[in-house]
């Protein structure tokens, strides 16, 4: 969960990419589950274009669906 300083410079990445795992482990939680637009503080935009990467990313194997 980002402080306001780091969710603006999140917000203002332009192309979520569903390689960048290091960028999308930042929306995830230890268990590996999305973290929700309330403790990420995304518009709903881009929390759309997260949630999507992450899809994208564990179905390509670069990303858990559980955590072990």
């Amino acid at each position: 969960m980002a402080y306001q300083s780091e969710r603006e410079e999140l917000e203002h990445k332009r192309f979520v990419d569903y390689k960048d795992v290091a960028y999308l482990r930042q929306f995830m939680n230890p268990h590996a589950k999305i973290v929700g637009r309330k403790r990420t503080g995304m518009a709903a935009q881009k929390q759309r274009e997260i949630a999507l990467a992450i899809k994208r990313a564990r179905y390509m194997g670069l990303l858990p669906y559980l955590s072990a």
